[in-house]
């Protein structure tokens, strides 16, 4: 488990200073993205509505999730989840349940009716850890380049 979980705080990164904070685990996941990138990223999707959550343990950040509010006709009002990766250092501490709890939370706040995301087929680790968390697999994902 993280190290007091009296030290562990998470709140939305809201500022550049918080996004540069975050970026570091966030590039775990998405490795394509140089700091440049990831900023500007942000910026353009956050007028779709796209939040990043991050998780400080003291003074380090040692999870990040990017999500957003939708509404589906398949589903209704829902959080998706486009992005959740704890720091490789401190995987499997405790600290990625701890974010998804509070995403958990947040998405019942809101008055959403589910939790969603996709993950990559190769991402076993990942798969386990959601279905840890109750999550359920309900469809398969499809896609095709369009460039």
């Amino acid at each position: 488990m993280p190290r007091h979980e009296s030290t562990v705080t998470i709140r939305k990164a809201s500022t550049i200073g918080a996004l540069k904070a975050a970026f570091p685990v966030m590039q775990e996941l998405r490795k394509h993205l140089d700091l440049d990138a990831f900023l500007n990223a942000v910026s353009v999707q956050r007028k779709e509505g796209y939040e990043i959550a991050a998780l400080w343990d003291g003074d380090h950040v040692r999870a990040v999730a990017g999500y957003r509010i939708m509404h589906m006709l398949v589903s209704g009002k829902i959080m998706y989840v486009d992005d959740l990766v704890t720091t490789a250092e401190v995987r499997d501490k405790g600290y990625g349940k701890l974010l998804f709890a509070w995403l958990y939370r947040e998405a019942k706040r809101l008055g959403c009716e589910r939790v969603d995301l996709d993950s990559g087929v190769h991402r076993y680790a990942a798969h386990g850890f959601y279905c840890g968390q109750r999550m359920a697999i309900t469809a398969h994902h499809f896609s095709i380049d369009v460039s």
